[in-house]
């Protein structure tokens, strides 16, 4: 499943102006460990995964929905998926958002949890840079979605319809996390691999993004 650098560009571990475009760092505030630790396992024979929907701020929504996401994690190999233990739709406030401390995603473990964490997006639709123009690279990265460059109040930002938005969450950041989950079972997660960590998971997220292509107008 080896793919060149070219179809593995986007890379989720940047800070892109005034947000935080990717997945965190390991080390995860402790309010989100806490409530991790503290989450019952699953019931014998309960259906996994189990969803943790929370409501969002009135700046933001979710894009996908628990059938949706259901209907992706069903289209990838079942032993890829099957100990994947919570999908967790959680709340942003604007102050963390603002402040760049909000991630797309992120794959959370403790406690005999495997938790997928998807966070809201800003019900404009826009994604923030800042004052400068970003660079032609970093466009190409999310140009698969969208090409809007738009100003808005003196902000670069590229803007993003519902399907592009879905397709981005659905066909990346899901599988994404799912490569993390996968990858997690065969090595030691440390400072000094997080570039490899973070490139196979990219790896997983176009492998199987181009085998479920229904995956990206599914409104169901």
């Amino acid at each position: 499943m080896a793919l060149n650098r070219k179809e593995t560009a986007w890379r989720k571990n940047r800070r892109f102006g005034e947000i935080h475009g990717g997945r965190s760092k390991r080390k995860v505030p402790d309010s989100i460990l806490r409530r991790v630790h503290s989450l019952p396992p699953p019931a014998d024979g309960a259906e996994l995964p189990q969803f943790i929907i929370d409501n969002p701020s009135r700046q933001f929504a979710f894009p996908i929905v628990e059938s949706q996401i259901r209907k992706a994690l069903g289209r990838l190999p079942y032993s890829d998926t099957a100990r994947i233990t919570h999908v967790w739709l959680r709340r942003v406030s604007m102050a963390s958002y603002r402040a760049g401390r909000v991630p797309f995603a992120q794959f959370l473990c403790g406690s005999g949890a495997r938790i997928i964490v998807l966070y809201p997006w800003p019900t404009d639709m826009l994604l923030r840079f800042g004052r400068r123009r970003p660079m032609a690279r970093l466009l190409r990265e999310y140009s698969p979605w969208t090409e809007d460059l738009v100003l808005v109040e003196d902000r670069w930002c590229l803007r993003w319809t519902m399907d592009a938005l879905r397709a981005f969450y659905l066909n990346h950041l899901l599988l994404h996390e799912v490569g993390h989950h996968v990858d997690w079972y065969y090595r030691r997660w440390t400072e000094a691999n997080r570039r490899q960590t973070e490139e196979a998971a990219d790896q997983y997220a176009v492998y199987w993004s181009k085998r479920a292509p229904k995956q990206y107008h599914d409104r169901t």
